[in-house]
């Protein structure tokens, strides 16, 4: 299925409310990190709407930031995980998110697959929910942001798990080497 998006924009997280006490890598190394694995691609660009201002990153607000700078014309899609999808509706304000978006589109990740009787539950938990949600298979790649972290810090190659520029700026920079740091 093709999305036909015109640009894919990247939004690296200011203050994650869901990772709140746990162990990330600062912001301007999230960021160079995205930089760097993106460069080659003419149409993904970065935001920094998340970054630039303080307090937690609730997707509700950063898409209210933007429908005030862009308008309504302007289509938004939001592409998360299959696995983020089972907890959607427990995110801050989803109603309004669903309200906001022109769809969400939902990749499958290896062992988070998709049932009726899931979405069934995801519907009642959350009503307009799957009207919104757009499927895309792609190509599964059994790779998390969870595993990378534990590979590093367990001294493991992540070579071609990650971009190989990305790869060098974590191990020049010694990021998740540890589960306490956050440089």
């Amino acid at each position: 299925m093709a999305l036909n998006l015109s640009e894919m924009i990247f939004i690296p997280a200011g203050e994650p409310p869901h990772k709140a006490g746990r162990h990330q890598a600062a912001a301007q190394h999230r960021l160079a990190m995205v930089e760097l694995a993106i460069a080659s691609n003419p149409h993904f660009t970065i935001s920094l709407v998340e970054l630039d201002r303080p307090g937690p990153s609730y997707l509700v607000d950063t898409l209210r930031l933007l429908r005030k700078e862009w308008g309504t014309d302007v289509e938004l899609s939001f592409i998360i995980g299959g696995d983020s999808l089972k907890d959607f509706p427990d995110w801050h304000q989803p109603a309004e998110i669903l309200a906001q978006l022109t769809r969400l589109v939902v990749v499958h990740r290896p062992g988070y697959e998709d049932s009726p009787i899931n979405n069934q539950q995801l519907e009642t938990r959350l009503p307009g929910l799957m009207q919104k949600v757009c499927l895309v298979p792609i190509p599964q790649l059994d790779i998390s942001s969870t595993d990378l972290r534990r590979r590093i810090a367990e001294k493991r190659p992540i070579k071609y798990q990650v971009p190989e520029a990305v790869e060098e700026y974590i191990l020049t920079h010694n990021l998740y080497h540890t589960s306490t740091e956050s440089q």
